[in-house]
């Protein structure tokens, strides 16, 4: 009695399944998986233009020398586009877009791919250290107007205001940064 009961209960889930997919089937004759409808949408979308981006920065927070912000990049195209990876950041004075200093480090970090509708923005997370904390004399401390911001794969930067002092020397790293992000 139990082994009937069992394979009833066996069959009646079998049976629902196949209506479940047959109602699915007839409900939507021919439609892709959702997730490969997207992946083909995805991989279709162009990469984002320099000239489709606004870029802006937002101070995130402080601590023991170091400050923490985003660099957020908006798609202010009337299409979609694509940001994957790194892009470029460096500081930039002189009031003329000269690069103070080295350019931002690349944290690790997995670079996934994002996909910007208009009006979106992708963000990438960027750590400042405090150029007060290396002797003078190994720093050269120089006025910063802001970062020079590059899009993954871009060649043409963009610019952001943000005041603050940077080490001349090339060999003192002040900033890193990850990959961007949704």
């Amino acid at each position: 009695m139990v082994r009937s009961v069992w394979h009833r209960s066996l069959l009646l889930l079998l049976g629902t399944c196949g209506l479940v997919l047959v109602a699915t089937a007839y409900v939507h004759p021919g439609a892709p998986p959702a997730r490969a409808a997207a992946t083909s949408v995805s991989v279709a979308t162009p990469e984002c233009r320099t000239s489709q981006l606004h870029a802006d920065y937002r101070a995130r927070d402080a601590a023991a020398g170091h400050r923490y912000g985003v660099v957020r990049l908006r798609n202010t195209g009337d299409r979609a586009c694509v940001l994957q990876g790194y892009g470029g950041l460096s500081y930039v004075g002189g009031g003329d877009g000269t690069q103070v200093g080295a350019a931002a480090d690349r944290e690790p970090a997995t670079a996934r791919r994002v996909v910007l509708a208009p009006g979106e923005r992708a963000l990438s997370r960027v750590a400042e250290t405090v150029a007060e904390n290396y002797p003078r004399g190994r720093c050269h401390p120089t006025p910063v107007d802001g970062f020079r911001v590059y899009a993954p794969d871009a060649t043409r930067a963009l610019f952001v205001a943000h005041r603050t002092t940077g080490c001349a020397d090339d060999a003192v790293h002040l900033l890193s940064h990850r990959p961007y992000h949704a």
